[in-house]
């Protein structure tokens, strides 16, 4: 299985690391946390892994080739003239994907989610896409039928909500930033340029099933602030 960590991020939330460094490079412990899940992915196995670059680009490039990938073969995905989001990354790197289901992943997420039990569970069920998902608080939400199928999604601050189908009742699960995608998306994603992959899965979960995968319990940590590290550091000794 090949693997796709998103890193072209500005990482705004995460200033001042980010005024001169990409979040990829923000240390935890010593360790950055492009090595952290370049690691994480080998656990189960994973070690042909592309990451999209963007904001100092020059810099992941570079911590790459100082370490040799630490073990895995690392591919770049180019995006230094636009960031173009979770759905126009991945759209930009297919070519990457020549052969069975593949795992995306954020860059600021650390967790020990069993990656082998969620790849078990992709390759039984059979869904277009497997979304790692727990019950922790959140401001967003996907929101799942009593399957377990993503029919919509919601902003609790803002009140914005995507149903891609109609069902009661609906059970509102915090996105953890893994997902495991058929091939099959390629084909199915109409849109061009910019775009977040989600806006793809609300597309497609009426008649395409996207299913969660909870793993409450499991420790996780998004590092998307600089107030995350202390929490990091403390969870991921």
């Amino acid at each position: 299985m090949k693997a796709m960590i998103f890193a072209a991020g500005l990482g705004t939330r995460f200033k001042p690391w980010t005024d001169h460094h990409p979040k990829a490079l923000a240390l935890v412990n010593g360790k950055s946390l492009l090595e952290r899940n370049i690691r994480y992915l080998q656990s189960a196995g994973i070690k042909d892994v592309l990451v999209n670059v963007h904001h100092f680009s020059d810099q992941i490039r570079h911590a790459i080739i100082v370490q040799d990938g630490w073990g895995s073969n690392i591919s770049i995905s180019d995006e230094t003239e636009e960031v173009l989001e979770t759905g126009g990354g991945l759209k930009k790197a297919a070519d990457f994907f020549d052969q069975g289901s593949f795992l995306l992943m954020n860059v600021d997420i650390l967790t020990d989610l069993d990656l082998s039990g969620m790849i078990s569970f992709h390759h039984e069920k059979k869904p277009l896409a497997t979304l790692a998902v727990t019950d922790r608080k959140s401001s967003r939400y996907f929101l799942f039928d009593e399957k377990s199928r993503l029919n919509g999604w919601k902003n609790t601050q803002t009140g914005e909500e995507k149903i891609s189908f109609s069902c009661s009742p609906m059970f509102e699960k915090a996105f953890s930033g893994i997902h495991l995608v058929s091939p099959d998306i390629f084909s199915l994603m109409h849109r061009q340029g910019k775009f977040s992959i989600v806006d793809v899965y609300l597309d497609l979960a009426a008649t395409h099933p996207i299913l969660g995968y909870d793993h409450s319990g499991s420790r996780l940590v998004d590092v998307g602030r600089i107030a995350s590290l202390t929490l990091a550091e403390t969870l991921f000794a």
